[in-house]
């Protein structure tokens, strides 16, 4: 008996030991973690001017700054997010905002703010901050001052920094606490604390779960809680400010159908062909002499505006939208001229002057080949060229390629805002220097490009123009040649070769084809019928007007296909 008793003791102590073994087990699975994460860590927060961006409820890669007890975000972030109309200009160390009626400009690190009218008069003001200032070399804006010029709030949080951005208004649910709790990283009782919440508190509810439920606290920390904590759902209102208010573009958009064509006028003398340019066309409304070229990056210009050409137009009925480009500008820099302010404003300037001068009812901007890092102040030039248009009446007009992924810093939907009108150069399908022969103009790119257009641009503000020049093309072997001639040239051509012509319904135009020695000749002739073809689309998206590159290339009967289009 004395053997057995220590051998019970020890079978005991072994059960008791087992379940003691076994309670903390459960203990363990069962209990809630009491570990807390680091939340500077949890935000991404990087040094103690850092402020990570909570944007409606997600956290963004954007961090803003905090300088002299403000906030300001970089100037990517403002483009992002807020407003893209703030324009740095890195040369002359200025920031340019256009509005409508003028422009702001601020010196960079300073805190003063000039205000120019539409003549660049200018009145100034002092400001209690630095508007703007680098940061090693990059750009950032006072978030005060971008509250000015874009419809959002914010609310900064500390301990970690952090920044709680609204630019939507909509309905949000919200629950409240029914006891005391805490908010974890993840939905399960062994993760993480961020922050406690008392019975009580209120939080948005983002994503309900089986048993958790994704929340965001009033101070922005986003994490779960347990659906036993969290009572009734119910439904409040976000709202942005009240007095903020979206800048008003006024229009000098015709209420009519625009016929414009292009004359080329290749130096003073030029001025004496309009009525010979003019003679066989119909319902023409608007005429478009080629007057100006660029010629130094300075904002400097040559022309051969004439005052009575303006005079006889006006008299044909023609309004004068004159064309300045920059396709014959071979020493131009345009990102050295558009870039800076000063170039900007004095070519402004000198082309606004020039107008009121001739009396010219509007200018046709035709910049072409814009390199990518140029397209941000090409866009900026457009902005500030619409102030001084706006103001004295004058249409603004750009001519534009048919919408490409290449072309896109072209920016049609800001065109589409403070221009009055955007011209698709629906042309150049294929062009000299195309590895194939091929249609100028075929239908499916024609319609391609005003439905891309016209998806970003209002349709009344949309012209496409028409090329009234045909391509003669030639291929020998890998080789590939073509020249662009007139109407009456492509139909003498296809006569004294005695070519077959048939209708190809894939491009909606009159093509031909023969044999030369080793060379295989082809011709997709633009002639009143491919016209009314792309004219029919025209009239389907309902933009505004039509235009011709050029007067003079054309045979008569195209007119009386534009004229019914015009009637129509």
């Amino acid at each position: 008996m004395k053997k057995v008793i220590p051998v019970i003791v020890a079978i005991v102590l072994i059960l008791i030991i087992g379940a003691a073994g076994s309670g903390a087990m459960l203990l363990e699975k069962y209990s809630y973690s009491k570990e807390r994460a680091d939340l500077a860590e949890y935000f991404g927060t990087m040094g103690e001017n850092d402020v990570p961006i909570i944007l409606q409820d997600e956290r963004v890669e954007e961090h803003a700054k905090i300088f002299d007890n403000r906030c300001y975000f970089d100037i990517a972030t403002v483009h992002k997010y807020f407003n893209d109309r703030f324009y740095e200009d890195k040369a002359q160390g200025i920031m340019v905002y256009a509005l409508p009626e003028g422009f702001l400009t601020t010196r960079i690190g300073y805190a003063e703010l000039s205000n120019y009218g539409a003549d660049f008069e200018e009145s100034g003001a002092a400001w209690d901050y630095v508007i703007s200032r680098y940061e090693d070399g990059v750009l950032y804006i006072a978030a005060d001052f971008v509250k000015g010029y874009a419809n959002f709030t914010y609310e900064l949080f500390t301990e970690p920094n952090r920044m709680q951005v609204y630019t939507e208004e909509g309905q949000r649910q919200t629950a409240p606490i029914l006891k005391d709790t805490q908010v974890r990283y993840q939905g399960g009782i062994k993760s993480d604390i961020l922050t406690d919440v008392s019975e009580g508190d209120t939080v948005i509810v983002l994503e309900e779960m089986e048993t958790w439920t994704k929340v965001k606290t009033r101070d922005s920390i986003i994490g779960y809680v347990e659906n036993k904590r969290l009572g009734d759902k119910s439904t409040e209102e976000t709202q942005l400010p009240t007095d903020y208010q979206d800048p008003v573009y006024e229009s000098n958009t015709r209420d009519h159908k625009i016929n414009l064509g292009w004359h080329v006028i290749g130096g003073v003398e030029g001025n004496d062909t309009l009525e010979s340019a003019v003679a066989q066309t119909k319902e023409l409304n608007v005429i478009s002499p080629t007057w100006f070229t660029l010629t130094g990056n300075e904002g400097e210009f040559s022309s051969y505006a004439s005052a009575s050409y303006v005079e006889r137009a006006h008299a044909m009925g023609l309004e004068v939208w004159a064309l300045i480009g920059n396709v014959e500008s071979v020493d131009v820099d345009m990102y050295e001229l558009l870039s800076k302010t000063s170039s900007r404003w004095a070519l402004i300037r000198n082309l606004i002057a020039t107008a009121q001068e001739y009396g010219l009812d509007g200018i046709n901007i035709d910049f072409e080949n814009i390199s990518l890092d140029a397209g941000e102040p090409f866009i900026q030039f457009i902005r500030e060229l619409s102030v001084p248009c706006r103001k004295y009446g004058i249409v603004l007009s750009v001519d534009n390629y048919v919408p490409m992924d290449h072309t896109d810093h072209y920016d049609r939907a800001e065109q589409g805002v403070v221009a009055d009108y955007v011209i698709i150069m629906g042309y150049d399908e294929h062009y000299n220097g195309s590895k194939e022969a091929g249609s100028v103009a075929s239908i499916n790119f024609v319609e391609k490009g005003i439905e891309n257009t016209v998806a970003e641009v209002p349709a009344k503000k949309v012209i496409n123009a028409l090329p009234f020049y045909t391509r003669l093309w030639e291929t020998k072997g890998t080789g590939v040649e073509s020249q662009a001639v007139g109407m009456e040239m492509a139909q003498e051509y296809v006569t004294n070769h005695n070519i077959a012509i048939r209708w190809d319904e894939t491009t909606c135009q009159n093509y031909g084809e023969f044999q030369s020695g080793d060379g295989f000749c082809q011709v997709w002739l633009e002639d009143a019928d491919s016209i009314r073809v792309k004219l029919n689309i025209m009239e389907k998206y309902e933009i505004g007007g039509v235009a011709a590159w050029r007067l003079g290339f054309e045979t008569p009967d195209v007119w009386d296909v534009i004229a019914e289009y015009m009637n129509s």
